[in-house]
Protein backbone atom coordinates (compact mmCIF):
# COMPACT_ATOMS: atom_id res chain seq x y z
CA UNK A 1 0.00 0.00 0.00
CA UNK A 2 1.43 3.69 -1.22
CA UNK A 3 -0.50 7.20 0.16
CA UNK A 4 1.61 8.69 -2.06
CA UNK A 5 0.20 11.19 -4.42
CA UNK A 6 1.60 11.32 -8.58
CA UNK A 7 2.80 14.80 -8.99
CA UNK A 8 0.06 17.56 -10.39
CA UNK A 9 2.75 19.10 -12.60
CA UNK A 10 5.06 18.10 -15.02
CA UNK A 11 8.57 18.29 -13.88
CA UNK A 12 9.44 19.53 -17.24
CA UNK A 13 7.23 22.15 -17.42
CA UNK A 14 8.70 25.80 -18.45
CA UNK A 15 8.11 28.21 -15.81
CA UNK A 16 9.85 30.80 -13.23
CA UNK A 17 8.68 29.24 -10.39
CA UNK A 18 10.27 26.38 -8.31
CA UNK A 19 8.81 22.70 -8.40
CA UNK A 20 6.86 22.95 -4.80
CA UNK A 21 6.60 20.01 -2.34
CA UNK A 22 2.81 20.31 -3.40
CA UNK A 23 3.52 19.96 -6.97
CA UNK A 24 4.84 16.51 -5.89
CA UNK A 25 3.29 15.22 -2.57
CA UNK A 26 0.47 15.04 -1.00
CA UNK A 27 1.72 17.55 1.63
CA UNK A 28 -0.36 20.65 2.76
CA UNK A 29 -0.01 24.06 4.61
CA UNK A 30 3.58 25.60 4.82
CA UNK A 31 5.39 22.91 3.19
CA UNK A 32 3.34 22.25 0.48
CA UNK A 33 4.24 26.07 -0.94
CA UNK A 34 8.19 25.43 -0.34
CA UNK A 35 10.26 24.42 -3.17
CA UNK A 36 12.10 21.04 -2.97
CA UNK A 37 15.69 21.65 -2.12
CA UNK A 38 18.54 19.72 -2.75
CA UNK A 39 19.24 18.87 0.74
CA UNK A 40 15.93 18.23 1.26
CA UNK A 41 16.08 15.26 -0.93
CA UNK A 42 19.39 13.90 0.42
CA UNK A 43 17.99 13.53 3.72
CA UNK A 44 15.31 11.49 2.74
CA UNK A 45 17.75 9.68 0.72
CA UNK A 46 19.65 9.12 3.85
CA UNK A 47 16.76 8.09 5.64
CA UNK A 48 15.40 5.85 2.90
CA UNK A 49 18.62 4.22 3.03
CA UNK A 50 19.55 3.70 6.93
CA UNK A 51 16.12 2.03 7.14
CA UNK A 52 15.44 -0.41 3.64
CA UNK A 53 19.14 -0.44 2.64
CA UNK A 54 18.85 1.71 -0.66
CA UNK A 55 16.46 4.39 -2.55
CA UNK A 56 12.96 3.17 -3.40
CA UNK A 57 12.57 3.26 -6.63
CA UNK A 58 9.49 5.82 -7.14
CA UNK A 59 9.58 6.75 -3.62
CA UNK A 60 9.54 9.88 -1.94
CA UNK A 61 13.30 10.45 -2.25
CA UNK A 62 12.91 9.77 -5.56
CA UNK A 63 10.72 12.25 -6.32
CA UNK A 64 12.03 14.83 -4.28
CA UNK A 65 15.54 14.47 -6.26
CA UNK A 66 13.96 14.78 -9.63
CA UNK A 67 12.29 17.63 -8.24
CA UNK A 68 15.26 19.11 -6.78
CA UNK A 69 17.54 18.57 -9.68
CA UNK A 70 14.93 20.31 -12.15
CA UNK A 71 15.04 23.51 -9.73
CA UNK A 72 18.84 23.47 -9.22
CA UNK A 73 19.19 23.48 -13.42
CA UNK A 74 16.53 25.65 -13.97
CA UNK A 75 18.49 28.22 -11.44
CA UNK A 76 15.50 28.70 -9.00
CA UNK A 77 17.65 27.17 -6.09
CA UNK A 78 21.04 26.28 -5.57
CA UNK A 79 23.26 23.59 -4.70
CA UNK A 80 23.52 22.19 -1.08
CA UNK A 81 19.62 24.95 -0.40
CA UNK A 82 17.77 23.10 2.33
CA UNK A 83 13.78 24.13 3.05
CA UNK A 84 13.57 25.52 6.56
CA UNK A 85 10.80 23.90 7.79
CA UNK A 86 12.20 20.52 6.07
CA UNK A 87 15.47 21.33 8.36
CA UNK A 88 13.46 22.41 11.59
CA UNK A 89 10.70 19.58 11.60
CA UNK A 90 12.93 16.86 10.14
CA UNK A 91 12.69 13.81 7.45
CA UNK A 92 12.32 10.65 9.02
CA UNK A 93 11.74 7.21 7.49
CA UNK A 94 10.28 4.61 10.07
CA UNK A 95 9.39 1.04 10.02
CA UNK A 96 6.26 -0.33 12.45
CA UNK A 97 6.74 -4.13 12.57
CA UNK A 98 3.64 -6.70 12.45
CA UNK A 99 3.50 -10.26 11.53
CA UNK A 100 5.25 -11.06 8.34
CA UNK A 101 6.42 -7.42 7.55
CA UNK A 102 7.06 -3.97 8.43
CA UNK A 103 5.12 -0.84 7.59
CA UNK A 104 7.27 1.80 6.48
CA UNK A 105 6.03 5.39 6.91
CA UNK A 106 8.04 8.38 5.29
CA UNK A 107 7.24 11.74 6.24
CA UNK A 108 9.07 15.32 5.81
CA UNK A 109 8.04 17.97 8.46
CA UNK A 110 5.60 15.35 10.19
CA UNK A 111 3.40 14.72 7.15
CA UNK A 112 3.28 11.64 6.08
CA UNK A 113 4.21 11.27 2.26
CA UNK A 114 4.53 7.89 1.47
CA UNK A 115 2.99 4.50 3.15
CA UNK A 116 3.74 0.55 1.75
CA UNK A 117 4.51 -2.73 3.08
CA UNK A 118 8.19 -4.12 3.25
CA UNK A 119 7.89 -7.96 3.57
CA UNK A 120 10.26 -9.66 6.00
CA UNK A 121 10.10 -13.13 4.80
CA UNK A 122 9.55 -14.07 8.28
CA UNK A 123 6.33 -15.34 7.60
CA UNK A 124 3.01 -14.59 9.96
CA UNK A 125 3.66 -14.91 13.15
CA UNK A 126 1.25 -15.78 15.60
CA UNK A 127 -0.75 -12.91 17.17
CA UNK A 128 -1.06 -12.58 20.61
CA UNK A 129 -3.93 -13.95 22.18
CA UNK A 130 -6.65 -11.30 24.40
CA UNK A 131 -8.28 -12.30 27.34
CA UNK A 132 -11.89 -13.61 25.94
CA UNK A 133 -11.11 -13.07 22.86
CA UNK A 134 -9.65 -16.06 19.91
CA UNK A 135 -6.76 -14.98 19.52
CA UNK A 136 -5.43 -14.45 15.58
CA UNK A 137 -4.81 -18.06 14.83
CA UNK A 138 -1.85 -16.67 13.24
CA UNK A 139 -2.99 -13.33 11.63
CA UNK A 140 -3.14 -10.09 12.29
CA UNK A 141 -5.62 -8.96 14.70
CA UNK A 142 -7.57 -5.48 15.32
CA UNK A 143 -6.07 -4.71 18.33
CA UNK A 144 -2.67 -5.43 16.84
CA UNK A 145 -3.85 -3.14 13.76
CA UNK A 146 -4.77 -0.22 16.29
CA UNK A 147 -0.62 -0.76 17.99
CA UNK A 148 0.76 -0.45 14.77
CA UNK A 149 -1.19 3.05 14.07
CA UNK A 150 0.17 3.84 17.45
CA UNK A 151 3.75 3.47 16.48
CA UNK A 152 3.48 4.90 12.97
CA UNK A 153 1.99 8.21 14.04
CA UNK A 154 2.07 8.31 17.62
CA UNK A 155 2.11 12.04 18.00
CA UNK A 156 -1.02 12.82 16.10
CA UNK A 157 -3.67 14.17 18.56
CA UNK A 158 -6.90 12.21 18.81
CA UNK A 159 -9.53 13.81 16.95
CA UNK A 160 -13.64 12.67 16.32
CA UNK A 161 -12.45 11.22 13.22
CA UNK A 162 -9.46 8.85 14.77
CA UNK A 163 -12.59 8.46 18.06
CA UNK A 164 -15.01 7.08 15.31
CA UNK A 165 -12.70 4.59 13.60
CA UNK A 166 -11.36 3.51 16.95
CA UNK A 167 -15.14 2.74 18.09
CA UNK A 168 -16.09 0.88 14.84
CA UNK A 169 -12.42 -1.07 14.61
CA UNK A 170 -13.73 -2.33 18.91
CA UNK A 171 -17.16 -3.05 17.70
CA UNK A 172 -15.51 -5.23 15.04
CA UNK A 173 -13.20 -6.61 17.35
CA UNK A 174 -15.45 -7.61 20.14
CA UNK A 175 -18.96 -8.18 18.24
CA UNK A 176 -20.89 -6.26 20.45
CA UNK A 177 -22.44 -2.55 20.07
CA UNK A 178 -22.25 -1.48 23.67
CA UNK A 179 -19.04 0.64 24.36
CA UNK A 180 -16.74 -0.81 27.06
CA UNK A 181 -15.97 1.63 29.87
CA UNK A 182 -12.70 2.09 30.15
CA UNK A 183 -12.33 0.66 26.54
CA UNK A 184 -10.35 2.05 23.63
CA UNK A 185 -13.07 3.30 22.48
CA UNK A 186 -14.19 5.38 25.30
CA UNK A 187 -10.57 6.17 25.70
CA UNK A 188 -10.16 8.03 22.55
CA UNK A 189 -14.09 9.58 22.49
CA UNK A 190 -12.68 11.28 25.86
CA UNK A 191 -9.81 12.28 24.18
CA UNK A 192 -11.48 13.70 20.93
CA UNK A 193 -13.79 15.56 22.99
CA UNK A 194 -10.89 17.08 25.50
CA UNK A 195 -8.69 17.80 22.29
CA UNK A 196 -11.58 19.83 21.15
CA UNK A 197 -10.66 22.56 24.21
CA UNK A 198 -7.14 22.54 23.79
CA UNK A 199 -5.74 25.22 20.92
CA UNK A 200 -2.27 23.65 21.22
CA UNK A 201 -1.48 20.38 19.59
CA UNK A 202 0.97 19.79 22.37
CA UNK A 203 -1.27 20.08 25.30
CA UNK A 204 -3.54 17.40 23.09
CA UNK A 205 -3.85 13.42 24.21
CA UNK A 206 -1.80 11.88 21.03
CA UNK A 207 -3.27 8.64 19.33
CA UNK A 208 0.03 6.67 21.04
CA UNK A 209 -1.36 7.54 24.19
CA UNK A 210 -5.03 6.08 23.14
CA UNK A 211 -3.28 2.84 21.35
CA UNK A 212 -0.66 1.69 22.61
CA UNK A 213 -1.83 -0.90 24.69
CA UNK A 214 -4.83 -1.55 22.43
CA UNK A 215 -4.98 -5.11 22.54
CA UNK A 216 -5.04 -5.52 25.80
CA UNK A 217 -7.86 -3.17 26.52
CA UNK A 218 -9.97 -4.82 24.00
CA UNK A 219 -11.85 -7.96 26.12
CA UNK A 220 -11.88 -9.67 22.72
CA UNK A 221 -10.18 -9.76 19.42
CA UNK A 222 -10.23 -11.17 15.94
CA UNK A 223 -7.83 -11.00 12.71
CA UNK A 224 -8.94 -8.05 10.63
CA UNK A 225 -10.87 -8.64 7.69
CA UNK A 226 -11.59 -6.83 4.43
CA UNK A 227 -15.50 -6.18 5.96
CA UNK A 228 -13.76 -5.27 9.02
CA UNK A 229 -11.29 -2.83 6.94
CA UNK A 230 -14.28 -1.01 5.12
CA UNK A 231 -16.68 -0.71 8.18
CA UNK A 232 -13.58 1.20 10.17
CA UNK A 233 -12.52 3.10 7.04
CA UNK A 234 -16.02 4.21 6.93
CA UNK A 235 -16.60 5.36 10.21
CA UNK A 236 -13.33 7.19 9.99
CA UNK A 237 -14.63 9.29 6.53
CA UNK A 238 -18.09 9.54 7.41
CA UNK A 239 -16.13 12.10 10.58
CA UNK A 240 -13.68 14.00 7.86
CA UNK A 241 -14.45 17.03 5.46
CA UNK A 242 -12.07 16.16 3.19
CA UNK A 243 -13.26 12.31 2.97
CA UNK A 244 -9.73 10.66 3.08
CA UNK A 245 -8.20 8.94 5.57
CA UNK A 246 -5.39 9.65 7.80
CA UNK A 247 -2.28 8.18 6.06
CA UNK A 248 -0.33 5.36 9.04
CA UNK A 249 -3.99 6.00 10.96
CA UNK A 250 -6.28 3.66 11.85
CA UNK A 251 -8.39 3.27 9.07
CA UNK A 252 -5.20 2.70 6.74
CA UNK A 253 -3.61 0.01 9.44
CA UNK A 254 -6.77 -1.93 9.98
CA UNK A 255 -6.48 -2.38 6.36
CA UNK A 256 -2.74 -3.03 6.37
CA UNK A 257 -3.71 -6.03 8.52
CA UNK A 258 -6.40 -6.88 5.92
CA UNK A 259 -4.52 -7.60 2.96
CA UNK A 260 -1.96 -9.24 4.78
CA UNK A 261 -4.47 -11.64 6.50
CA UNK A 262 -6.13 -12.36 3.29
CA UNK A 263 -2.79 -12.74 1.46
CA UNK A 264 -1.69 -15.32 3.55
CA UNK A 265 -4.62 -17.03 3.28
CA UNK A 266 -4.23 -17.53 -0.49
CA UNK A 267 -0.68 -18.58 -0.04
CA UNK A 268 -1.64 -20.98 2.43
CA UNK A 269 -4.61 -22.47 0.49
Amino acid sequence: MSQQQQPTRQQGDQTSEPIKYGDVLCVKGELGEKAVKPEDAAMMQSAETAVLGKTKKGGPAAAMQSAANVNVSAGLVQPGDVTDVAAREGVTVTGTTVPGANIITESVAGQVVGQYIQPTGAGIQRSRGTAGGGGGGGAITIGQALEAAAQTIPGKPVDQCDAAAIQAAEVRATGSNVIIPGGVAATAQSAAAYNESMIRDEDKVKLGDVLSSATKMLPADKPATRQDAEGVVGAELRNKLDMSTTPGGVGASITVAASMNERSQQQQS
